[in-house]
């Protein structure tokens, strides 16, 4: 806090680079990115085997728009001839009906909409932030601006729904950032989208779009105080982006800034940022950078009643992600996607439970926690192991249940006075060195499990 008060930032790269990623954002490991709008209404893209980009890496970016999964690219997959979206839409609302319709309809769906059920089940998820966004591609406004769309009247919530979420994950603890789409809106400009370039053409470069952008920033830092701007694809070059991260370090010290406002070299200014934000990605390695893995636990971040519980990563498979994001010095932003009336759907909200239940046990493992030298091992039975730290204590989380009561973990030089924990077992566990590792003998036969954790304390060597 002393080092934070002490600093008077100004819109230079030299002076914004001073900003330290604060500790709160180091320590929360797990966020959760809420993606809903009128896109929401109709809640509908094609059905994937895999992400976005690995569509593209397959068969080509022109194919990968025309078949979008994200479900928040609607209004641009409608207006790919040719596209799964248009048959769809022609199929469900008839063949005149205009995108501009689903805003009347979310307005009306959202009116028995609660914050406090979503706040909820984010803290029982094991959620210390949440991102909500407030403005998506197709320039829908979640909030009540000053600044409304001048080309579409009445496009906008008729509900203060970021102020009103704002209160309830406030009231629960948690941190509250913004997600805001500076570089794309679809009323302006860019459609259709088919390809990497027309996307960075896209962005809208006018004056009047410079200062609609910077408007909405300033009144979303100065109403709601966000802890986290989240910009995407890129902003305009003479938006004043260097300004705008000055005044907003001078305001919220501890906030932060994503590396989203530069997409493609087409910011003017600085290019800043306190962290990266790889999507639908991780790392393999251990980056001294702070970085955000974000993604769905589908293959949309909108909601998408095409997809179905097949299509779904299991509690297992996000726990895993978890972990394994954790010891590589990252935090994970993950995704629901309400139907419009704001339910978050049963098959994405068990297992933002499970989650949380593996967390209330091993959380130790996770929150707080630094990477080790090394990220990753394999035990005997051939499970991965993953590190982790606090002073005092490394943690190695196995991905999985081990065959036997024993297992082997190498990589581990425990000293004399070592002591051995299983997280959620009130005893220590017999251990012994065994080659280059150690070899733990768990109480009894290990129930199946995601994931189990121990503890080393005080930290070993290696």
């Amino acid at each position: 806090t002393a080092l934070y008060s002490r600093m008077i930032y100004e819109p230079t790269f030299e002076s914004l680079r001073q900003h330290p990623v604060p500790d709160w954002f180091h320590d929360a490991k797990l966020g959760i990115f809420v993606h809903w709008g009128a896109y929401s209404v109709p809640g509908w893209a094609v059905r994937t085997e895999g992400s976005q980009f690995e569509q593209a890496a397959a068969k080509g970016w022109e194919y990968a728009f025309a078949h979008n999964p994200y479900a928040e690219w609607y209004l641009n997959t409608l207006s790919i001839d040719g596209s799964p979206t248009q048959d769809y839409h022609r199929a469900a609302f008839g063949e005149g009906f205009s995108y501009d319709g689903f805003g009347p309809m979310f307005n009306a769906a959202m009116r028995g909409w609660d914050p406090e059920s979503w706040a909820a089940l984010f803290e029982a998820a094991g959620a210390r932030y949440v991102v909500p966004g407030t403005k998506h591609h197709d320039g829908f406004l979640m909030w009540p601006s000053a600044n409304p769309n001048p080309f579409k009247q009445g496009w906008h919530a008729e509900r203060d729904l970021i102020g009103e979420l704002a209160n309830s994950v406030r009231g629960r603890g948690m941190r509250y950032g913004l997600y805001y789409s500076g570089g794309l809106d679809w009323t302006f400009q860019g459609l259709p989208i088919r390809s990497v370039p027309e996307m960075i053409a896209a962005i809208p470069q006018r004056e009047d779009y410079a200062r609609y952008a910077d408007a909405h920033w300033r009144e979303l830092i100065e109403r709601y105080e966000p802890a986290i701007l989240w910009n995407d694809i890129g902003y305009p070059k003479d938006a004043g982006v260097d300004r705008l991260f000055a005044d907003y370090y001078n305001r919220m010290p501890d906030g932060l800034v994503n590396n989203r406002f530069d997409f493609g070299g087409t910011t003017r200014g600085t290019a800043h940022c306190d962290y990266t934000t790889p999507e639908y990605s991780t790392l393999t390695e251990i980056s001294e950078r702070k970085w955000e893995s974000c993604r769905g636990i589908g293959h949309s971040f909108g909601y998408n009643r095409n997809e179905t519980d097949a299509d779904y990563m299991s509690g297992a498979a996000i726990i895993h992600l978890l972990v394994d994001i954790v010891s590589k010095n990252g935090n994970l932003l993950l995704n629901v996607g309400p139907t419009a009336s704001g339910e978050i759907p049963w098959s994405q909200a068990m297992r933002l439970l499970e989650l949380g239940a593996w967390l209330r046990t091993n959380g130790a493992a996770i929150y707080g926690t630094r990477p080790w030298h090394t990220a990753a091992a394999t035990t005997d039975d051939g499970l991965g192991v993953r590190f982790t730290q606090k002073p005092g204590a490394l943690y190695a989380t196995i991905l999985g249940t081990p065959t036997g009561r024993t297992f082997t973990i190498p990589g581990i030089a425990p000293g004399d006075s070592t002591r051995v924990d299983l997280l959620g077992y009130d005893a220590p566990l017999d251990w012994r060195r065994e080659g280059d590792g150690v070899a733990v003998d768990l109480p009894v036969a290990p129930a199946p499990s995601p994931a189990i954790s121990l503890r080393f304390s005080p930290a070993p060597g290696a």
